[in-house]
This record gives structure tokens, C-alpha cells and sequence, in this order.
């Protein structure tokens, strides 16, 4: 079994850490190999893909930036530096919130819309060739099945908010 230096207690089960570590050599590779067939065909880098393809699936393809943090897993931050950078690129544009005129909605341009259709056969094909074709079809329903559980166990225990909720604000105090 795994364990920290000095716990004395088992951290992981050798299932489970050959389980985690089969998944972290998944991810990192594929995240790897998505970005750089995405820059090669589309000039666009898999973190502009999430943002475009999260702001075309959203109403009035716009979102305020928390809530779009919140969708991707970014900070607020790393967000409002991409957005910046992409808004340069011209694939999105900052405005004030149509709900809320204190927060900043993120929205995709026609320009970025294009690009994501654009983007978008290539790396479905290269998704199917990468992920897909090497999968035993039997085996996918259950895999869903387990990337939504685990899924539900980072919403549920994670430090983002949940996607598509609002965040909680501090009450607006009173000066003196």
C-alpha cells in the first residue's frame, strides 16, 4: 500500500493508486496532445476551445465571468488574464453583466464563433481517434458512469462553486 513519509497509514489501496495514476497519465497526455492538434489545425489553444465552447453552449452565448470560472475549473483570475489575451485575438468581448451591472459577462464574438466551428470536426476526429477508438465499446457506459460519479464527488467536496450557480456575495455593509 502507499503511504506519506511518517503517516504510518495507508494513503491509497495499490488499486486505487494504480487507478489514479493510470488516469493522471491519461490526462496529462491527452491534455497535451489536445492542445497541440488544436493549435496545429485552428491556431487556437485547448484553455480558447474550453472558453469557446463554453460560451456557444451558453444562453445568449454569454456568461458572467464567475460563473464561466466556475463551468472550466479556472480561477477568476487565470480567466480574466485569458479573456484578455483572447479579446485581443478578437474571439471575445468583456461587457457589463445583463444581470448583474457589477459583474462582467465574458461573450463570444462572430469571430470567435467562426473559429470555434472552424476548430470543431478536427477535434472531434482527433477526440474519436485519441480517446475513443482505443475504448471497447462495452466499456463506455460504465465509464461514464464513473467520470460523472467522481464528478459530482469534486463538485460536491471542491472549493469552486457549482457551475450554473451564482455566486454568493457578501452583503453590502453599511459605511458609517
Amino acid at each position: 500500500m502507499s503511504h506519506i513519509a511518517g503517516a504510518g497509514e495507508p494513503v491509497l489501496t495499490d488499486e486505487q493508486q494504480e487507478t489514479w495514476f493510470a488516469y493522471m497519465r491519461v490526462l496529462l497526455r491527452l491534455t497535451y496532445e489536445m492542445n497541440s492538434q488544436l493549435q496545429a489545425d485552428s491556431n487556437l489553444s485547448l484553455p480558447d476551445f474550453d472558453v469557446l465552447n463554453a460560451l456557444a453552449d451558453s444562453p445568449g452565448e454569454r456568461l458572467q465571468l464567475t460563473t464561466l470560472a466556475a463551468r472550466i475549473g479556472w480561477e477568476r483570475s487565470r480567466l480574466s488574464h485569458h479573456l484578455q489575451r483572447m479579446s485581443v485575438r478578437g474571439l471575445v468581448d468583456r461587457a457589463p453583466s445583463v444581470t448583474d451591472r457589477r459583474a462582467t459577462d465574458a461573450i463570444l464574438t462572430p469571430s470567435g464563433r467562426a473559429a470555434l466551428v472552424e476548430a470543431t470536426p478536427a477535434h472531434a476526429a482527433f477526440v474519436r481517434t485519441m480517446f475513443f477508438d482505443g475504448l471497447d465499446p462495452e466499456l463506455l457506459t460504465p465509464l461514464r458512469t464513473a467520470l460523472e460519479q467522481v464528478h459530482e464527488q469534486v463538485l460536491a467536496h471542491g472549493t469552486l462553486p457549482r457551475p450554473g450557480q451564482p455566486q454568493r456575495r457578501l452583503p453590502v455593509l453599511p459605511t458609517a
